[in-house]
């Protein structure tokens, strides 16, 4: 395949540094942002060792101007951008009426207005050459605001009214410019290590959990293959479709089991440190995956199906129509 440029925000750790690495391992030229030095350089060992090429640059993605330097770099280095993915969020764990002022502002600052400061800052290297691909790593919480995760939640459904209305605007500009939202299960990442957290016991991701090359299969995948929206796991697609049916319903359900669920044995350390406002990878790298690795899936079949729907389409109609004509001939006979 053509080497390309590609951008991944949020590279550190977690599902970006999956990315980064799937990306690697295809040979690309791989600019890797975020905050954690440590991380970066663990990512760039990771790109560079399956075959790729890696440039560190560290930005936090909060800061426009951070950003368009980081853009400019990875382009006077390794040319033309052709695939941006923003994958950079930070979360609170925590009822929202104990959440700061300070940390609403910076899980939005981080989380959505980094989405938006990647996404225009990619649209201005790929407009004037009407070439190029956006994803945006989503989740099913974009669509179905959970207990504990009020900022995190308003961020993620933020991106996707951002998002479609700047597909709106390409579509009518008839650009060639793709922008797609990759929507993700619950994925075993180290954020859980890290987060900034309020509960009395351990943040865990609720069940069912996935591994973050499952996430970053996916998001690559969409880079090469436009769709709008891409849903990862069984459990994201139930969510959407469930909250589009009966709302109220995952009101309740949700009071009942949301607390209990993103909480595990054990209680928060005292002294437990953060990343929302300082990296917790700048010393220490803590790679893609979390401390769930026994309970979390390697394969999603949902996403499986979802990529070879057509050919699964028309298998079912040749199937059918096999059956309907052994059916009719069955019936001619007697």
């Amino acid at each position: 395949m053509t080497q390309r440029t590609i951008v991944v925000t949020g590279a550190s750790a977690g599902v970006g540094r999956a990315v980064a690495r799937a990306f690697g391992q295809r040979g690309d030229r791989v600019a890797l942002l975020a905050r954690g030095q440590a991380g970066l350089e663990g990512a760039r060992a990771d790109v560079e060792q399956l075959g790729g090429e890696a440039l560190v640059l560290p930005t936090d993605v909060a800061e426009a101007s951070q950003v368009e330097a980081a853009a400019a770099e990875a382009e006077q280095r390794f040319g033309p951008i052709d695939v941006w993915i923003n994958s950079a969020m930070v979360s609170v764990f925590s009822p929202a009426q104990e959440i700061q002022a300070e940390e609403f502002e910076r899980v939005t600052r981080v989380t959505y207005l980094g989405c938006v400061n990647g996404t225009l800052t990619a649209l201005r290297s790929m407009t004037p050459r009407d070439h190029g691909a956006i994803v945006q790593v989503g989740s099913a919480l974009a669509y179905r605001g959970i207990p504990l995760q009020s900022a995190y939640c308003g961020a993620k459904h933020a991106i996707q009214g951002f998002t479609e209305s700047v597909r709106c605007e390409l579509l009518h500009d008839q650009s060639q410019v793709k922008l797609s939202v990759v929507h993700l299960p619950a994925v075993n990442t180290p954020q859980f290590d890290w987060v900034k957290c309020r509960l009395p016991h351990k943040p865990q991701p609720v069940p069912p959990i996935y591994q973050p090359e499952v996430a970053a299969e996916a998001i690559v995948w969409a880079a090469d293959h436009y769709r709008r929206e891409w849903r990862v796991g069984a459990s994201t697609a139930v969510v959407i479709a469930g909250n589009k049916l009966a709302p109220g319903l995952g009101d309740r359900y949700l009071a009942s089991t949301g607390y209990g669920s993103q909480q595990y044995d054990g209680d928060v350390e005292p002294d437990r440190q953060d990343n929302l406002f300082a990296p917790q990878d700048d010393v220490h790298d803590h790679g893609a995956r979390g401390e769930f690795s026994d309970r979390a899936r390697t394969r999603s079949w949902q996403f499986w199906a979802s990529k070879h729907r057509k050919v699964l389409s028309w298998t079912a109609a040749a199937t059918g129509g096999a059956l309907v004509a052994w059916s009719a001939r069955g019936a001619r006979q007697r």
